[in-house]
C-alpha cells in the first residue's frame, strides 16, 4: 500500500484535482452553506481551515464570502499545494502532514472532505482538532464516501492502492462524541437511488 499523500500527489500533477473538486462540489456545497448559515446567524466574522484542502478549491471558495476573515488549507501532498498556490488568491496554504501536524492557532470552522479516514489514527486527529484548534462555539464539519453503509466504496482500498478505514455511521458518530463534540450529528449529501451519498458528520466544541 502507498501513501495516500504521494497518490493525490501525483494525481495533482495529472490535473486529476480538477476532477475531484467538480466530484465533491455537490456534497461540499451543501457542508460549507450548513457552516455559513450558522455564521450568518450568529452574525460574526469567521476564520476557516480546510483539512486536506487538494488545489485550494474549497478555500477560495469560502474567501468569497463576507464574513469569512480568514482561510487556510492544509495537505499532505506537495503538488497540491503548489497547485493551490498557483491558483492564486488570498487562501494561506500549509504543506504538512496532518497526521502529526499541530495547529498553533484555533479557528471558527474546521472542514474535511475525503480526509479523515486516510489518516493513520483519526480518532486522535478529531480530538486534538477539538481540544486545541477550534474556538470555543467553533465548529467541525467533515464529509466521508467510504463508509461501512455505502457499498460502493469497498473497494476503493485495493483500487486507489492506499490504506482507507472502514468505519459504521455509528462508529463515526461515537469517535466526534467521544473528542468531546456536541450536538453531534449526521446525514447523507447528494444521495441518489445508486448512490449512498456523502455521510456528513458535524458538531460544535
Amino acid at each position: 500500500m502507498r501513501q495516500a499523500t504521494d497518490v493525490f500527489g501525483e494525481w495533482a500533477e495529472k490535473g486529476r484535482d480538477i476532477g475531484m473538486a467538480k466530484g465533491h462540489a455537490v456534497s461540499v456545497s451543501e457542508m460549507l452553506s450548513f457552516v455559513i448559515e450558522e455564521r450568518k446567524e450568529l452574525d460574526k466574522k469567521f476564520s476557516f481551515l480546510d483539512l486536506g484542502c487538494g488545489n485550494g478549491w474549497v478555500v477560495r471558495d469560502v474567501l468569497k464570502n463576507p464574513l469569512c476573515n480568514r482561510a487556510v488549507g492544509i495537505d499532505g501532498a506537495k503538488q497540491m499545494i503548489v497547485n493551490a498556490e498557483s491558483n492564486g488568491g488570498d487562501g494561506e496554504y500549509i504543506l504538512a502532514d496532518i497526521d502529526s501536524y499541530n495547529s498553533f492557532e484555533k479557528f471558527d470552522a474546521i472542514h474535511s472532505m475525503e480526509v479523515l479516514y486516510y489518516l493513520k489514527n483519526p480518532k486522535d486527529i478529531v480530538k486534538k482538532i477539538t481540544d486545541s484548534w477550534l474556538n470555543a462555539g467553533g465548529r467541525l464539519i467533515a464529509g466521508i464516501d467510504l463508509y461501512h453503509e455505502n457499498t460502493e466504496s469497498h473497494s476503493w482500498e485495493e483500487k486507489v492502492g492506499t490504506r482507507m478505514l472502514m468505519l459504521k455511521e455509528a462508529e463515526w458518530l461515537q469517535m466526534f462524541k467521544d473528542a468531546g463534540l456536541s450536538k453531534v450529528k449526521s446525514w447523507r449529501s447528494n444521495k441518489s437511488s445508486d448512490w449512498a451519498g456523502t455521510l456528513v458528520l458535524t458538531g460544535i466544541k
